[in-house]
């Protein structure tokens, strides 16, 4: 009992200020009809200062991070595998084609700039497959080498920032490109670096966009295995290995979304209990949004130099590029 009001203790205040700011966001999405991601975004944003050393920032963390997770588990139960055989292989050889190119390109560049080939692995992997978790994963995958900390921590920095940004931008895009709800999808699910900003820029656009777009991300996920196997392989090419306790190859949420998918559409799922899941689903993801946004520290970008910023920023735009001109050629 004293354990369990400990827990309490310790991540109550953060997950209140993170539900507060998802019931805000709600309110004022409903009232100006705009996206909820997109107001939870900005008010979490607002309340910045909560996510410093201080009572609520254990319970912020466990929304950006666990609450988050779950939501996107629970969207299984509004995604069924009809819409994902719907969807064809040409998503999946989009996916795979752009992972590949993206991680050879940033590795080619990054020794070209003069940063450890390394490097171009770590930050073109979290870029092309998903963002933070990716670059987590690679890096206890990875050999030891001088700076890996400090560049794990700035890839880290650097796709959760970018990844806000094109949560506002690409939406924008999209519209301006003329794609249509699948498209979108396709687009916005196979370029944006983590899966929160994935599905707040999906379901900002519609439905559909968003359920796409989060079946393409998790294709995205699933390539994390055969990149950690490749970083595997040159850790121990090189006589080193890391000795902490590695993640997971698959995170545990794409499984549990594989999970409800299937058994929904097997009928194992009641229609009360599917509208239950979606509507708890939609409030943990705008939940995690709203503490995502009070996590944003710009001001720890300015202590790295430009090379870094311009090597992940070419990254992004490249891949950007790269899928919608793909996208063009297959219309």
């Amino acid at each position: 009992m004293n354990r369990l009001r400990s827990l309490v203790g310790r991540y109550l205040p953060g997950l209140l200020a993170s539900v507060v700011v998802a019931i805000a966001a709600r309110s004022l999405a409903s009232q100006y009809d705009a996206p909820v991601m997109l107001f939870a975004l900005l008010l979490g944003m607002a309340m910045n200062f909560l996510s410093a050393d201080g009572p609520c920032k254990p319970g912020i963390e466990l929304a950006a991070r666990g609450i988050l997770r779950l939501g996107v588990a629970l969207l299984g139960t509004r995604i069924t595998l009809e819409q994902i055989a719907a969807l064809g292989w040409e998503p999946v050889q989009l996916v795979v084609v752009s992972v590949v190119v993206t991680i050879v390109l940033s590795m080619l560049v990054a020794r070209a700039m003069g940063f450890n080939v390394l490097f171009g692995l770590l930050s073109g992997g979290a870029t092309a497959i998903c963002g933070a978790s990716a670059a987590l994963a690679l890096a206890a995958a990875l050999p030891a080498h001088p700076g890996k900390e400090r560049a794990t921590l700035f890839t880290v920095i650097g796709v959760s920032t970018l990844s806000t940004a094109a949560m506002i931008v690409y939406p924008m895009i999209v519209r301006a490109a003329g794609l249509d709800p699948t498209q979108a999808g396709v687009f916005i699910g196979g370029t944006i670096h983590d899966v929160a900003q994935v599905v707040g820029a999906g379901y900002s656009l519609s439905h559909e966009t968003g359920d796409t777009a989060t079946v393409v991300k998790l294709i995205r996920v699933a390539m994390l295995l055969p990149v950690i196997v490749a970083a595997t392989m040159i850790t121990r090419s090189r006589g080193g290995h890391d000795s902490g306790q590695r993640p997971p190859l698959l995170p545990w949420f794409a499984v549990a979304f594989l999970g409800l998918a299937v058994l929904g559409s097997l009928g194992g799922i009641a229609p009360p209990v599917q509208k239950f899941g979606s509507n708890l689903s939609t409030w943990c993801l705008v939940t995690a949004i709203g503490a995502l946004g009070m996590k944003i520290q710009l001001r720890e970008l300015t202590t790295v130099g430009i090379k870094p910023v311009l090597l992940m920023l070419g990254q992004t735009v490249f891949l950007a590029a790269w899928v919608l001109g793909l996208l063009w050629l297959g219309a």
